[in-house]
This record gives structure tokens, sequence and C-alpha cells, in this order.
């Protein structure tokens, strides 16, 4: 069994090797999978891709045309996947639902405290020797209501651990989560959970939620709102929310995607002149934080990742069923 892995990092090779537990061939690409690129797959059985490979009814009749029928996720969003085109090629997808839940809610979690207490501007400052707190002032998390959009694997797990800090804990989601409201947390409509303190979003990227944070979204925040994005870039019209930052709507972003991101994020551009003006507007306000779609990025979730994505492929190899979580195309 030969694949081929799109958009691979180092640090792919490294657990996909380590967890290869089939003795498959591997075959590791740092070229991002579009319509040009995909000829590259010639041979293989199954290809894995990554959040910004683009696998479009294009990428998807090629595929068929290789006589690839397999479409490894080694991430758990698929918006970037055109699965009707899958469907009608005959190719089956699946993914990985639940890599480590803890690991990107705890990443918004990280992304919180440092603006609120402004962690890394001490860090800088006490290295330059300036040891005054003018600046760093934050504030109590305790007793703040926090509004989490989405209730999956990873918000609740960021839900409970804001009950830990003793907030109170509002959420929307289609469908409410019964075990999460015995232990306190509130669902509400949109439109309440939207006043909340804190809002933190972690729901899916589809045609529904897509720039679910725009400017009427915006409008119906509080002032001196603080939001974290550690799901996907495409929930939040950046133009909307540069203007709200302007005008202290929002007192403080964290963002772990972009919608633009694939040009940039997984890259190392420290010689380049970045040509995305949103971006280089966004890193130039102090209340903003930006990581580069790292939340997944722990030993555990790595882990879990290459032994679930190889596993997925070998059982769509035998025929054995997969998760109806895991199989998005059997």
């Amino acid at each position: 069994m030969k694949i081929v892995f799109f958009s691979a990092q180092p640090y792919d090779k490294v657990f996909f090797t380590k967890f290869n537990t089939h003795k498959a061939e591997l075959l590791f690409l740092e070229t991002m999978l579009n319509d040009q690129t995909v000829n590259l797959a010639e041979g293989a059985q199954a290809i894995c891709v990554f959040v910004n490979d683009k696998v479009t009814a294009a990428v998807m009749a090629k595929l068929a045309g290789l006589k690839i029928n397999i479409l490894a996720l080694r991430c758990a969003g698929f918006n970037n996947v055109d699965l009707e085109a899958a469907k009608l090629n005959g190719i089956r997808v699946c993914r990985v639902p639940a890599y480590s839940p803890e690991a990107v809610a705890e990443h918004a979690v990280t992304m919180l405290l440092t603006l609120n207490r402004k962690t890394h501007k001490a860090y800088n400052r006490v290295r330059e020797q300036n040891f005054a707190l003018q600046g760093l002032l934050g504030y109590n998390l305790h007793g703040k209501t926090v509004g989490v959009i989405g209730t999956g694997n990873i918000g609740t797990v960021f839900c409970k651990i804001m009950l830990g800090f003793g907030c109170k804990v509002l959420a929307f989601d289609l469908i409410g989560n019964k075990a999460l409201e015995a232990i306190g947390v509130e669902y509400e409509p949109l439109i309440t959970v939207l006043k909340a303190d804190i809002i933190s979003l972690h729901c899916p990227l589809n045609e529904q939620t897509k720039h679910l944070i725009n400017p009427e979204t915006l409008a119906m925040m509080k002032t001196g709102v603080v939001l974290i994005n550690t799901s996907r870039g495409g929930l939040i019209d950046t133009t909307a929310v540069i203007a709200a930052l302007k005008s202290q709507k929002i007192s403080a972003l964290g963002i772990d995607v972009y919608e633009q991101e694939e040009k940039l994020f997984f890259h190392d551009l420290s010689e380049n002149i970045i040509q995305d003006d949103i971006i280089q507007r966004l890193m130039s306000f102090p209340n903003v934080l930006i990581t580069a779609h790292q939340a997944f990025f722990t030993d555990e979730a790595l882990a879990e990742i290459a032994t679930t994505t190889l596993n997925n492929i070998q059982n769509l190899i035998e025929n054995t069923k997969l998760s109806p979580q895991a199989a998005l195309i059997a």
C-alpha cells in the first residue's frame, strides 16, 4: 500500500513513520494538493491531506483517473473537500474526528489568558530589564460570562475549563448537550450568547457558519468583548473585525486560524515581504494575538492523528466499517 501525503511537515513524517504499523509505503510531499499537483500521487492507493489542501471537483476527477479511491484527512474539518464530487467519482473520504479536543481547547484558554494578563508583553519587557507594571492590567476571569459557539468535542472541553475558572458559561449549538447542562452550562439563543464578556468559536465552517462574525453579529456584542477563534478562519469576516478593533468594540482578539492562511501558515516567511495587507493590519494591533494554526500541535494529538489516519486507510482498503464520525464517504 502506498500513501502520498500533501502539505507534509517534518513532524508529519516523524509521527506517521513512527505509527506505521501496517508497513505502508509513505511518500511525504511539502507541496499543497491542487489541480496542478494532483498527478504527483500517481501510483498511490490513497492520499492524505490537511486543512489547506484544495480538494476540488477537478482534483477528484483526476484522482479517479489515477485510480485513487481513498482520500484521508489528517484533521477534523472537511470544508476544503468537495464531497459531492467524491461521491460522483467513487472516492471514499475519511477524517480524524477527535484527535485531541483537549489540545485545541487548552490553546483557546492559553490565548485568552495571554491577552488578559499580557504575559507575552511582560516576558519581552523583563528581558529588556523593564519591570514596570503600567499597561499590563488584566481582570479576573472568575465571575465573567463566557459565550461558547459550538459544543462538539472541543467546545465541550472548553466549557468545562471555563466552569473551572468560576465563569458563567452560555452556549449555542443546534443540538444541546445534556451532560454540559447538568454541570451548569446554559444553552441560549445565539443573540444571547453574543452578549457575553468573552466569546470563543468552536463550530465547523460551512455555508451556515461562514462569516458568522460579521457587522450584524458584532453589533449585537457588548463593547469590550474578547473574541477567540481556534476553529476555522472563515467563521470571521476579518475586515469587519478590524473595524471593530479600531472602534474598540472588540477589546482583544485571539486567532489561531485565518481565512487566507494557506499562503502563510506552516511556512517560514521571515525573509519575505508579506503581501497580505489584512493580516499585516491585524498584526499591528497591540491587543491582537495570532498563532499559526498550532492549537492541535501537541504530542498526544499528533500521535492520535497518525494512528487514526493510518487505521482509517487500512480499514477502507479491507472494507472494514469505520465509525460514522470518521467516515465522510465510506
